[in-house]
């Protein structure tokens, strides 16, 4: 397998399904000691970056289509 000019790997299906790696899941990388891992993201710190990127740049603004309701209810859990 290789790593294509932009960076890019496919990871095969079965270990995609072995490890739960969904389309559209977040994962991490991690360099230890010469090895490389991935790990999914908890969904918790998954909607916090979501949330995050949602907001960059609003300038206080409520993300689109989104209550203040439900923007407190992410933000709690």
């Amino acid at each position: 397998m290789k790593i294509t000019t932009k960076g890019q790997v496919t990871i095969p299906q079965d270990i995609r399904e072995k490890a739960g790696l969904l389309p559209n899941t977040e994962v991490e990388f991690e360099y230890v000691r010469g090895r490389v891992t991935l790990t999914p993201v908890p969904a918790a710190k998954g909607a916090g970056r979501s949330l995050a990127g949602a907001l960059r740049g609003s300038a206080g603004r409520t993300p689109r289509g989104m209550t203040t309701d439900a923007l407190m209810k992410l933000l709690r859990n």
